[in-house]
């Protein structure tokens, strides 16, 4: 019972932070869970889970605001849900060691591009024919580059949306709806292996709520746009530290990718 309230207090706090950039904690709660004992792939079900239930409790505030790009979210779920697999598939034909290099420099460009770099934010939206165009180009992306390197999409998905002019928050708040299917449908794929411990999740999920709520009311009311681009920034650097220690355990020769 000790280990899963600590489990649950850490799960608090990342989902929090995490909440506030628009992806899910899974990335980081997975290896988190793992070292403190926690089977790999009951980790992998239980976070993923939590991702759609942090999200899924963001979403009263974010809506309030309509923060929501919905015609940009939609065929971002519609097209990344069939091109996550061939990803996958393709992946096979491409050393982990590359694909994992190649997803390190995309984050280390991705977080210098929100920290450092200020594109002009749009005055007007575009027509809603534009932004199914845009949602469709960038689910494809995040969907196969998910799937080739095995990351949650909502890594590609906040910098590209906020490279293409929209509002930081706008951005967050859109990438998170996202992922509250996308991790669902992952979930499942883990759930129907029998791979759960359901007292562990009863309290990381009240973490997580908790954490899901208090982030998004960060976002909504304390945060500014810059304020939240330097965190989505600082979550992107993070992430990249973490596959680079990967790579390089991989390189000594100490772990596998």
């Amino acid at each position: 019972m000790t280990l899963h309230l600590i489990a649950a207090g850490i799960t608090f706090l990342l989902t929090a932070v995490l909440t506030i950039a628009g992806v899910g904690a899974a990335f980081i709660l997975i290896p988190v869970y793992y070292s403190l004992g926690i089977d790999l792939r009951t980790a992998m079900a239980v976070a993923l889970l939590l991702n759609s239930i942090a999200m899924i409790c963001a979403q009263p505030a974010l809506m309030r605001k309509k923060l929501v790009m919905f015609p940009v979210s939609l065929p971002i779920i519609l097209i990344a849900t069939p091109l996550s697999p061939l990803g996958a598939y393709a992946s096979k034909f491409v050393p982990k060691s590359i694909l994992l290099a190649l997803f390190i420099g995309f984050l280390l460009f991705a977080a210098t591009m929100m920290i450092f770099h200020h594109p002009k934010e749009r005055q007007r939206s575009p027509k809603s024919s534009t932004l199914w165009l845009y949602g469709g180009g960038v689910g494809a992306l995040a969907g196969f580059l998910g799937g080739l390197l095995g990351v949650g999409g909502g890594n590609f998905i906040v910098p590209v949306l906020v490279w293409l002019g929209f509002n930081p928050k706008k951005a967050s708040a859109t990438t998170s709806f996202v992922v509250i299917f996308s991790s669902f449908a992952g979930f499942l794929g883990h759930a129907t292996l029998g791979h759960m411990d359901w007292s562990l999740l009863a309290l990381t999920a009240l973490g997580s709520a908790a954490g899901a709520i208090i982030g998004a009311w960060l976002m909504v009311a304390k945060l500014n746009r810059r304020q939240v681009k330097m965190i989505i920034g600082v979550v992107l650097y993070a992430v990249a530290g973490k596959m680079i220690w990967k790579l390089m355990t991989y390189f000594a020769g100490h772990g596998k990718l």
